[in-house]
């Protein structure tokens, strides 16, 4: 009796959950009609919490919301890094808008604790190079350079809640600083995932033909520059004596967003080949909203190709895009295993590339590092 009573409540607990995904996608779907303001464009910072910085899933135009899996997903929706197998490391490097000298350099960790969590750290570097340094009395510089920088810094715990729910939270740490000016802040994402056998023939095999996913990201406390770039020294009219004067710098909103998406992946029955799907929602709080479609094709799980494209509503003005990061993207990745032959190689080392196509600029041209323990 009491083995059936606890086996009634986990089943209870499962259809609860089930039920508040469903209740929370229904209340997130009708609320995102009226989310987003493209009015408010421009009037966020941090934007570069809206850049992903992988390889693998920009090639895919960022489409795989519901289906993004290991560190990666603490870009899309950090629940998918709850199917971490054991240990995850990360490394990309990204030529961001070719031509204007933009690096970006991304690091992750990604380790599984106990037997549902998964602990994970991402660290996102942004830099623009060596800028001369001009004032009024010297518009031509020659007095030095400057070197600004972005870093954020994330931490993430995700958890398997059932065989078919997962979710995650993420706390970030951004600062952007040049030589005598800085800010720092903190933002917050959350996400989950739901997967389901709709369409499968073999429930064993094919346990996650159907995902759906939501994940909110960039919520945070307004951010405020400070530090001795505000100061200039300057006399009162008609006195002698010079003063330090100080300007107030505004704060500034994070550019949260909110990202619904679905999955859907096709097996042959040998199982040696897939095609997946898939179609992501953005929706943006200081700029216009987006959608993502991606198409990717595996062999045996070891040659991915991929391709994707971005649709963003309206435009910035007349003849002009909203955004840069608009139209097609594509990608590939090469993953093998490592071990003695005849083994069963769980390590595994992947290469990813993708390449995105910008208006202005010449693309954005990343690369990545995957090491799978």
């Amino acid at each position: 009796m009491e083995s059936e009573f606890i086996l009634v409540k986990k089943n209870d607990m499962r259809r609860v959950l089930r039920l508040g995904f469903i209740a929370g996608l229904a209340a997130v779907v009708s609320g995102s009609v009226i989310a987003g303001n493209s009015d408010r464009a421009g009037q966020a910072g941090a934007t570069e919490l809206l850049i992903n910085p992988w390889a693998r899933s920009s090639g895919f135009a960022s489409a795989n919301t519901a289906s993004a899996r290991g560190l990666e997903a603490q870009f899309l929706n950090v629940a998918g890094m709850a199917f971490t197998t054991k240990t995850e490391v990360l490394f990309a490097n990204t030529q961001w808008l070719v031509g204007s000298g933009v690096m970006i350099n991304s690091f992750g960790l990604a380790q599984k604790i106990g037997d549902a969590g998964v602990i994970g750290v991402g660290i996102m570097n942004m830099s623009f190079g060596e800028i001369d340094i001009t004032t009024a009395d010297l518009p031509e510089g020659g007095i030095g350079t400057f070197s600004p920088n972005y870093l954020n810094i994330g931490v993430s715990y995700a958890k398997n809640f059932s065989n078919s729910i997962n979710g995650g939270i993420t706390v970030r740490v951004i600062n952007e600083n040049i030589s005598n000016l800085g800010a720092t802040g903190i933002a917050f994402d959350a996400g989950i995932s739901y997967t389901t056998r709709l369409g499968s023939k073999d429930k064993e095999k094919n346990k996650d033909n159907l995902q759906f996913g939501i994940s909110l990201k960039n919520v945070g406390p307004p951010m405020k520059f400070r530090g001795d770039g505000l100061s200039v020294r300057g006399t009162l009219p008609g006195g002698d004596n010079s003063l330090t004067l100080e300007y107030r710098s505004a704060k500034y909103e994070m550019p949260s967003a909110l990202n619904i998406g679905v999955t859907y992946h096709w097996r042959n029955t040998k199982m040696t080949s897939r095609v997946t799907g898939a179609v992501n929602f953005a929706s943006n709080s200081f700029s216009k909203d987006q959608f993502n479609f991606g198409l990717e094709y595996a062999f045996k799980e070891m040659f991915m190709l991929r391709g994707g494209y971005v649709l963003q509503f309206g435009k910035g003005g007349e003849n002009i895009a909203a955004s840069a990061l608009t139209g097609p993207t594509a990608g590939a990745t090469v993953e093998v295993g490592l071990g003695k032959k005849g083994t069963e190689k769980k390590t595994k080392l992947g290469i990813d590339y993708s390449y995105r196509l910008t208006n202005p600029f010449s693309g954005v041209h990343s690369i990545g590092l995957r090491l799978s323990l």
